[in-house]
């Protein structure tokens, strides 16, 4: 495995994510499908080929080392995710069921019953448990703080705490008598006991060999109906259930492999916070004075075409950002109150 194979499966499924697309969203509307079977099976389509894509995306997200890369995926594979939900919900609206029989298009696509599990994301438990460990931390930290309150002690009588230990000695004194009744009584029971003879000893081997001979049949049964099973393919091989070499090599990869994208994920971590830094100090401010210079030349083109200034736009209507949208100053000469309509026109 390695970074070009992960590319490409990237690359297969926006190829398939686009195709569905273009059935879902075609140039002419379609007409609505009256047949409730058609529809289901369509949407059971739909559903199964999601499913895929989101596999596939999701594998992609968990191997794939470079950070940019894995942001763009992550917004793909949580659309994808929120689509297969859609598709799900409606199927259930239509059948009125959460089960659904989906044979006939698994059968279509060529797939198996285990390729329409829903594997749980892989980043949902590794992103998980960072938060998991800050809330530990933050916990542990708000405990640290609080102060711990001694219990006040029960005050208790001299005359109480002798009954209670009193109590607790006779129970156990009764205890023990009662073991000591116990014993003398299976060792009267032993020497009371007379010695039957050959008969006894007849009936005790011939309990003891109906015993071990099931034990022996019943396992002996056991192993045949394991056979059985494995030759019938109902079950499978012990052989097979150890991982072979190749699968443990491939585990080993994908281990160094999610070991080298978290190390690329910190030194991106990283690497953002010193560019931004970087960039408001250098490049801030001739930044900052070049976009003031920008808003300046607007309004004085805008006073030299219409003979006043225009109100500057208000933050809910986008602020400055509207003043950097390319307009024509031609266009002021049609609104007769300065307002910000006329700049969003503009």
């Amino acid at each position: 495995k390695n970074h070009s194979m992960y590319n490409q499966m990237w690359t297969d499924a926006m190829a398939e994510l686009s195709h569905l697309l273009t059935e879902e969203l075609p140039a002419e509307p379609r007409r609505p499908e009256k047949d409730r079977v058609v529809f289901f099976q369509h949407l059971a389509m739909l559903y199964v080929r999601y499913i895929q894509i989101f596999r596939t995306l999701e594998t992609v997200y968990d191997l794939v080392v470079h950070p940019q890369k894995r942001r763009v995926i992550r917004l793909l594979l949580d659309g994808v995710m929120g689509r297969v939900l859609e598709l799900k919900n409606e199927m259930v609206e239509k059948e009125f069921s959460e089960y659904h029989y989906m044979d006939d298009v698994i059968f279509d696509l060529k797939l198996t019953p285990a390729d329409l599990e829903i594997p749980i994301p892989r980043f949902f438990l590794h992103e998980c448990s960072k938060e998991v460990q800050e809330r530990k931390t933050m916990l542990t930290d708000i405990l640290k703080m609080v102060e711990i309150t001694e219990s006040s002690e029960v005050n208790m009588k001299q005359e109480e705490a002798i009954k209670i230990i009193q109590m607790a000695e006779r129970a156990r004194q009764g205890r023990l008598r009662a073991k000591l009744n116990e014993k003398s009584i299976n060792m009267n029971r032993m020497y009371k006991t007379k010695d039957s003879g050959a008969a006894v000893a007849e009936m005790a081997a011939t309990c003891i060999q109906k015993m071990w001979r099931g034990y022996l049949q019943r396992k002996r049964t056991k192993i045949a109906r394991e056979e059985e099973m494995i030759f019938l393919g109902m079950a499978m091989d012990p052989k097979y259930l150890m991982p072979c070499p190749a699968e443990v090599t491939a585990d080993a990869i994908d281990d160094s492999t999610r070991l080298k994208r978290d190390a690329h994920e910190e030194i991106f971590q990283k690497a953002a916070v010193t560019i931004t830094k970087e960039l408001r100090d250098t490049e801030g401010r001739d930044m900052s004075e070049t976009k003031k210079g920008q808003i300046r030349q607007w309004f004085f083109e805008c006073r030299n075409t219409t003979g006043a200034f225009p109100d500057y736009p208000d933050v809910e209507d986008g602020g400055s950002a509207l003043i950097f949208v390319e307009k024509n100053p031609q266009q002021v000469r049609l609104q007769p109150h300065w307002k910000v309509d006329f700049i969003l026109r503009c």
